[in-house]
C-alpha cells in the first residue's frame, strides 16, 4: 500500500502599523486593522474559501476516502473570526466530514520552543482548546512553527499527549535516508515523526506555475505517476504545504484548482491512498529512529531557524522579547497578555532577515516593510512601549533571583492546593461511601423481628425439657409419714 499525506498550513500575523519612537509611552495599540482586514480577506476570498470548497467537494465526491489535516494558529483564526466568519463556517463543514484531522500548533505562530518550554505548552494547550471549541476535535498530532523540531522537543511534546508530530525531511539530516518512512524520535520512541517531502511538496508550492520549470505543465496523472514510482517499500509520501499555495501563491488561472480537483481519480487508478497524519502512524510501521541534534525548519536551503535568528537584529529581538517572559506570565491584564502573544508571532522576526531564500528571493517580498532595517526598528518602538506597560506591574528593578522565588512560591502553592484538592475530593468519595453503608445496616432491623420469632421457637420448645428433668417437690402427705 501506497498513501498519500496532505497537511495544509493556515496562517497570518497580526501586522503592526507604523509606531514612531515618540509613540512609546502613550499609544498602546500596536495593529495596523485596516492592512490585516484587507489582507485577510483578499486571501480568503482568492485562496481559503475556494481551497476550502473544493477540497469538500473532493472528499464528498470520494465518498471519504479522499483525506488531510489542516494546521491553523490561533492568530489566524481570530482574525478570520473577526474579519471572514464564513470560512469558519467552511472549516465547520469540512470538520464534519470526519475526513479531516485538525493538527496543533503554537497559538502565536511563536519560536517559544526555542526559548521559553513553558510558553511553547501553554500556546499548544491553549490552540488545542481553541479547536476543540469550534471543531469539537481534541489534535493528537502536532506541528510546530514551520516545522521547528530537534530530539529536545520530542519528550515535552509526548508530556503534551500528542503521538505524533510534522517536521521537515531536511537532507542534511536524513542523509541516505528518504522521507517517504515514519520514524520514532530517538529521544521519546512513543513520538512518531513524519517528514515533509521537500521536492515533490514543492513541486506543486513553488514550481507549479513556473513556465521555466522543466516539467511544466505539471498534469495530475503525471504528479501521480511520480508517486507511483517511488519505491515500493517507501509507504506514504508526505505533502505538506500553505493552503494559501492555492490561489494566492499559485493564481487560479494556473489551473491549480484544478489540478488539485483531480488527484484523487489519478491515485485511485493507481491503488494510492490517502491519510491523515494519525492514520499515518497507526496503520504503518516505523523503519527506525531519527535523531535531530540541532533544530530544524522548513524554510530556506539551509533548512534550520536562521530565517528568524540569523543575524544581530533579529536575536536583539528576540532575546528581549523572552527576557520579560516570566513577568508577563504572572500578569492578570488580559489585553497584555494578547499583545504577548501577538508580539511573539515568527512573521515579525522573518521580516528582519537579511537573507536570501532558497529561490533567491529576499524574504521582504513577504514584508508590508521596505528594509529588515524598518522591520527592526518599528518592532523594537513597539517592544518598547509593552515593556513598559509590563514594568509598571512587575518592576524590571527585581532581580530575576527575587523573582525566581516568587515564582517558585508560587508554582509551589499551586501545587498544594491541587494536593488538597486531591485530598478534599477522596475525603469526599470516602464519606460518601460511609454513608451509604450506614444507611445500609439501618435499613436490615427492619426484617430482624420476623427472622428472630422463627429462631426462638425451637429454643422455646426446648425449656419445658429441660424443667422436667428436675426432680419434683414431695406431696404434703408423703412428708407427714417421713416425719411420723
Amino acid at each position: 500500500m501506497k498513501a498519500i499525506c496532505f497537511n495544509f498550513e493556515i496562517h497570518q500575523p497580526f501586522r503592526l502599523k507604523r509606531y514612531r519612537f515618540f509613540d512609546i509611552g502613550k499609544d498602546h495599540y500596536y495593529y495596523d486593522d485596516f492592512l490585516n482586514d484587507d489582507i485577510v480577506t483578499r486571501i480568503a476570498q482568492q485562496s481559503y474559501i475556494p481551497a476550502a470548497e473544493t477540497l469538500l467537494k473532493m472528499v464528498e465526491a470520494g465518498g471519504g476516502k479522499f483525506r488531510f489535516s489542516i494546521a491553523m494558529s490561533g492568530v489566524a483564526i481570530e482574525q478570520f473570526e473577526q474579519y471572514v466568519p464564513e470560512f469558519i463556517d467552511l472549516l465547520k463543514r469540512l470538520a464534519d466530514t470526519r475526513c479531516v484531522e485538525f493538527v496543533a500548533q503554537p497559538y502565536a505562530h511563536s519560536l517559544a520552543s526555542l526559548a521559553d518550554p513553558d510558553e511553547f505548552a501553554n500556546q499548544i494547550k491553549v490552540c488545542c482548546e481553541k479547536l476543540h471549541s469550534l471543531f469539537g476535535v481534541t489534535p493528537k498530532v502536532v506541528r510546530n512553527t514551520e516545522f521547528i523540531y530537534c530530539d529536545e522537543l520530542a519528550p515535552q511534546l509526548v508530556a503534551l499527549g500528542f503521538k505524533a508530530a510534522l517536521t521537515e525531511g531536511a537532507k542534511h539530516i536524513l542523509g541516505w535516508k528518504s522521507p517517504n518512512y515514519v520514524y520514532t524520535a530517538a529521544s521519546a520512541p512513543k513520538l512518531k515523526l513524519l517528514l515533509r517531502n521537500p521536492k515533490l511538496s514543492d513541486d506543486i508550492a513553488r514550481r507549479f506555475s513556473d513556465t521555466s520549470w522543466s516539467e511544466f505543465p505539471l498534469t495530475a496523472d503525471k504528479y501521480i505517476d511520480w508517486i507511483a514510482s517511488t519505491p515500493g517499500e517507501e509507504q506514504i509520501v508526505n505533502l505538506f504545504m500553505n493552503l494559501e499555495t492555492f490561489g494566492d501563491h499559485q493564481p487560479a488561472t494556473s489551473g491549480i484548482f484544478q489540478f488539485l480537483e483531480a488527484l484523487p481519480r489519478f491515485a485511485a487508478e493507481r491503488g494510492i491512498d490517502f491519510l491523515t497524519p494519525s492514520e499515518a502512524v497507526s496503520k504503518i510501521k516505523p523503519v527506525g529512529e531519527l535523531s535531530i541534534l540541532h533544530p530544524i525548519s522548513g524554510a530556506d536551503e539551509a533548512r534550520d531557524t536562521s530565517a528568524w535568528l540569523g543575524n544581530r537584529l533579529q536575536n536583539e529581538a528576540f532575546n528581549k522579547l523572552y527576557s520579560v517572559a516570566e513577568r508577563v506570565r504572572l500578569c492578570d491584564d488580559r489585553r497584555l497578555k494578547q499583545d504577548w502573544w501577538y508580539l511573539q508571532t515568527s512573521d515579525h522576526f522573518y521580516y528582519m532577515a537579511t537573507k536570501h531564500m532558497a529561490d533567491g528571493a529576499a524574504h521582504s517580498s513577504f514584508s508590508p516593510y521596505e528594509t529588515p532595517f524598518q522591520a527592526f526598528t518599528n518592532y523594537m518602538n513597539v517592544l518598547a512601549d509593552f515593556i513598559v506597560r509590563v514594568e509598571e506591574q512587575y518592576p524590571l528593578s527585581i532581580e530575576n533571583e527575587e523573582l525566581n522565588s516568587l515564582l517558585t512560591t508560587i508554582r509551589n502553592q499551586a501545587e498544594e492546593i491541587e494536593t488538597l484538592n486531591k485530598e478534599v475530593s477522596s475525603m469526599r468519595k470516602n464519606i460518601e461511601q460511609y454513608n451509604i453503608e450506614h444507611r445500609d445496616r439501618e435499613e436490615v432491623p427492619a426484617e430482624a423481628p420476623a427472622k428472630a420469632k422463627t429462631t426462638r421457637k425451637p429454643r422455646a420448645k426446648a425449656a419445658p425439657k429441660a424443667e422436667a428433668k428436675e426432680p419434683k417437690a414431695p406431696k404434703a402427705s408423703t412428708r407427714k409419714k417421713k416425719e411420723e
